[in-house]
Order: structure tokens, then C-alpha cells, then sequence
């Protein structure tokens, strides 16, 4: 075994001398979140310009910043992009004006290849006005040929955008549009969001203990895009909530929990254990105080959000709550890396009116 180093920021034991990957995306996101009023106006421009650069690399660095860190979603862009015809990322549409839309909306009424389809129901359900629920109620009804070479239909596309609508077309909103970080503070001071709170009842699968993951006070002002006048916890046993496709947690205003059981995974398998756990509990992570883009979440490895737009690793997965059948609405994802306890992102989701809460797992 090599020698060990630490990471001068946080402690973190390396292999190797210098920021942790955490540290150092940290300090990369700052810098970029610095850039003076005329520096993103001239990375704006430069992609204005060079809009083919999406094509050959639709996740270009700059587009990702602009996005990501300052929340730029540029009309120009945008028309730049649809006259070239670049579809990829959808993100390029997001709240797109009307010319833009309608020109969307040709090129995907037009279009017989199922593959350009898909990208433009992506790009429309960023866009997302009343127009486009319409168009996609329509094309639920009435599929275009392309449509038998498509998964699922323009109602799942619509969840790429945060929204999605039943059958007699009323849409409901499927993210919030406020988002804040969790970020490294004063756990002691600031109660206002919890990260991976230990319990002394255990999984009656694998044993290990179950913990509350997420718990978040609504009264804080700083929560009350929430709407919930009062404490939301989510709750999950750890070793097992990777394998559940969900699990599911119900709460009471009050701060009560209560996991779910059983577990589909594992049954009778003791494979659970205590490692650890106290290392994950005693995390830094707090609510941030001031509000960040919508999708500031949704690119970070590192970053644990409230609200907004999530990281998804594969597709946007939404679930129906267990009690009412609605779509239930995205609330927060915890990057375990961020926790150093395993790979991939914890996606948590809520029915506020039944007040279930429904957790799964993805990696790459």
C-alpha cells in the first residue's frame, strides 16, 4: 500500500498530494461562479458565434457554466441553436420564447426520423408553455409514425422538463422552481436541512440501522417554496435503498418518519452492518443561504441540492405516489460521494398531499 496524504482543505486521506476531487470542483465552481458581468457576456457571445461547437460537444464547458452556475438560458442562443439545428442538450430551450418554440414544434411535426423526434419532445418540454402541452396531448392522442420507435410517450418526455400531464391533459409541475445547495457549515447552528441522521430501529433485512436521510424544516424561510408548514424527513435503510426501484418513507409534519418495509431486496439476508456510520453522520452539510440556478444541481458530482433540476445519471425517473396515483414531485438528490459512502445519487421525491416520500438510486 502507498503512502497516504490528506487533503489540505478537508482532511480527506488521499492517495496522492492535493485537493480532494471534492476540493477541488469546489474550487472550480467558484471561480467560475466570479466571472465579472463582462466575462459571461463575452463566453455568451463566443457560443452566439460558434454555436456548431454544441454540435461536436453538446456539453461544452462554457454552456455548462453559463447554465449551471448563472443561470443563463439565452433567447439567442437558442435561436442560433434551432437554426442550425441542434437539438442536444435540450437545456439550450429552457423557457425558450415563442419563435423558438414554434419553430420546434414544425421541426418535430415535420420530421419522420424517431431518433430527431426524441430530441425535439426533450427540447419542447424544456420550453414548456401551454402551447406545448397542448402539441404533446396531441400527439398522445393522435402518435406520429415515428412514435412506435419511441419508449414512451409525450407525457414522459414532458418529465425531462419538470412537468408531465394525466389523461384529460392537466398538467401538473413535477420540480420546484426555487433551489438551494446543501453546502459545508455549522451543523450546530443551522438545523434547517439534516443529512444522514443514524436511528436505533434496524432493517429487518440486512440489519443495519436505518437512517433518516434528508430531513427538512419547511418553516425555515428559507424552505417555503416548499409550502409545508412544518418538518419533512426522509427515511431509508442505506445498505438496501440502492436496490429498491423505490423505497418509500411517510412522514408527519411533526418531524415523525417511518420507513416502508419489506424491502424487495435481501429478504433474510444479514449483510448490513454498522461501518461507519457515525464517520456519514457526522457530515458538514447545511442549507445554503442564499438561492442558486435551477439546475446548478444538475451537473455537479459533488453538489447536494433542494429543489431545482437534478443530476439524473440515466433518464428522468418519476413515480407515481402509492396512495393517490399522481405523479409524485422531485425534492432533493444527496450525491454519496459526497458523504464518501458509495457511488451514484440518491434521488428523493415527495407527495406533499398524501405525504409520502419515495427514494431511489442511479449510477453510472
Amino acid at each position: 500500500m502507498g503512502e497516504m496524504y490528506r487533503c489540505p482543505k478537508c482532511g480527506r486521506e488521499l492517495r496522492y498530494k492535493g485537493l480532494c476531487w471534492s476540493c477541488k470542483a469546489e474550487q472550480e465552481r467558484r471561480e467560475v461562479m466570479a466571472w465579472t458581468p463582462e466575462q459571461i457576456q463575452e463566453k455568451l457571445n463566443g457560443l452566439i458565434q460558434h454555436v456548431e461547437r454544441l454540435e461536436e460537444n453538446s456539453w461544452d464547458g462554457d454552456f455548462l457554466n453559463l447554465l449551471h452556475c448563472h443561470g443563463i438560458c439565452s433567447p439567442e442562443l437558442a435561436r442560433a441553436a434551432l437554426k442550425a439545428e441542434i437539438y442536444d442538450p435540450a437545456e439550450l430551450y429552457y423557457r425558450a420564447p415563442k419563435d423558438v418554440r414554434d419553430g420546434l414544434i414544425q421541426a418535430l411535426l415535420e420530421t419522420k426520423d424517431a431518433n430527431i423526434a426524441g430530441h425535439l419532445l426533450c427540447c419542447l418540454a424544456m420550453q414548456g408553455d401551454s402551447r406545448v402541452l397542448e402539441v404533446f396531448r396531441e400527439l398522445e392522442e393522435r402518435p406520429r409514425p415515428w412514435r412506435k420507435k419511441l419508449y414512451v410517450d409525450p407525457s414522459v418526455y414532458a418529465q425531462t422538463g419538470g412537468w408531465t400531464f394525466d389523461k384529460a391533459g392537466n398538467r401538473r409541475q413535477l420540480n420546484f422552481d426555487t433551489c438551494y445547495p446543501l453546502i459545508k457549515g455549522d451543523r450546530s447552528r443551522d438545523k434547517a436541512a439534516q443529512v444522514f441522521r443514524p436511528r436505533e430501529d434496524r432493517c429487518p433485512h440486512c440489519k443495519g440501522r436505518v437512517v433518516d436521510i434528508l430531513t427538512l424544516d419547511g418553516r425555515d424561510a428559507r424552505l417555503g417554496f416548499l409550502g409545508l408548514d412544518g418538518v419533512i424527513t426522509a427515511t431509508c435503510c442505506p445498505n438496501c435503498v440502492p436496490w429498491e426501484e423505490p423505497a418509500w418513507s411517510r412522514f408527519t409534519l411533526d418531524g415523525g418518519s417511518e420507513a416502508v418495509f419489506p424491502y424487495s431486496y435481501g429478504e433474510g439476508e444479514e449483510d448490513g452492518s454498522d461501518w461507519g456510520m457515525e464517520e456519514y453522520a457526522n457530515n458538514p452539510y447545511v442549507l445554503g443561504t442564499e438561492p442558486v440556478p435551477l439546475f446548478y444541481g444538475a451537473e455537479f458530482d459533488d453538489t447536494c441540492t433542494v429543489g431545482g433540476f437534478p443530476f439524473w445519471i440515466q433518464d428522468a425517473q418519476y413515480y407515481p405516489c402509492p396512495d393517490c396515483g399522481r405523479t409524485m414531485k422531485y425534492l432533493a438528490q444527496v450525491k454519496w460521494g459526497a458523504l464518501d459512502f458509495m457511488e451514484g445519487t440518491l434521488y428523493i421525491e415527495i407527495c406533499p398531499d398524501c405525504q409520502v416520500i419515495s427514494m431511489h438510486h442511479q449510477q453510472t
